[in-house]
């Protein structure tokens, strides 16, 4: 049985003008990343891992190239079905949790789905499904202040996670935490993103991390080689 490829980034360029120049951030990037499947994205700092983050998550458009996700090229899509796909298609996790302050746990799991419109019942049952996956269901009425850090990652893993997305983008995602800690909520992640049976890329500068994902891809010169 063929996989399922996610995401599809085919020849992506990514220019900018500064002071009259012309900056080439990425050269002919070409990632593909298949359901199921956890990719690590390594390269130096500026090298363009977020920019490139960035267009696979519909945030930014590329100078040139396609990209394609669950089968459909969407690098030309309208504003409003490029906002439609990232609200329910694509999850985000990234270095700094940006939990609302003012919500609790569940509260910051529930307000996603309200906003795809899903129907509240089910809504409150998946926020709770996912919190206790992440070993946060004794957490679900704690506001972000109350929680440590990595609770806090944890929670925003599951938020990225909560519409059931088919492909989870991360930037960083244990970036902000302690060694120790990197690595609980890594393994969670890895768990999760496993049992949700979703793709993933993982931009991350930690090679041990990097090395128990499926495929680590390296980005250098605005290139990733083949």
């Amino acid at each position: 049985m063929n996989k399922e490829t996610v995401l599809a980034l085919e020849n992506i360029t990514r220019t900018f003008e500064q002071g009259g120049e012309t900056l080439h951030i990425l050269r002919g990037v070409n990632v593909s990343i298949q359901r199921g499947e956890i990719v690590a994205l390594l390269g130096p700092s500026g090298c363009g891992k977020t920019t490139l983050l960035q267009i696979a998550g519909l945030l930014e458009k590329p100078t040139a190239g396609r990209v394609i996700i669950g089968g459909k090229a969407v690098t030309d899509a309208s504003d409003q079905a490029r906002t439609a796909l990232r609200r329910t298609g694509i999850g985000f996790v990234y270095q700094f949790h940006h939990l609302l302050p003012d919500f609790t746990a569940l509260e910051n799991l529930l307000l996603p789905q309200y906003v795809a419109g899903a129907d509240r019942l089910a809504a409150k049952q998946r926020a709770l499904e996912l919190l206790e996956l992440v070993g946060l269901a004794g957490r679900a009425k704690h506001y972000p202040s109350q929680l440590s850090g990595g609770e806090q990652q944890r929670v925003a893993i599951a938020r990225g996670l909560v519409n059931k997305p088919a492909l989870l983008l991360a930037d960083e995602p244990t970036g902000n935490l302690d060694p120790h800690t990197s690595e609980d909520v890594f393994k969670i992640l890895v768990q999760t993103i496993r049992s949700q049976h979703i793709g993933a890329l993982i931009v991350t500068h930690n090679h041990e991390l990097a090395a128990k994902m499926d495929r680590v891809l390296q980005l250098k010169d605005g290139v990733i080689p083949a």
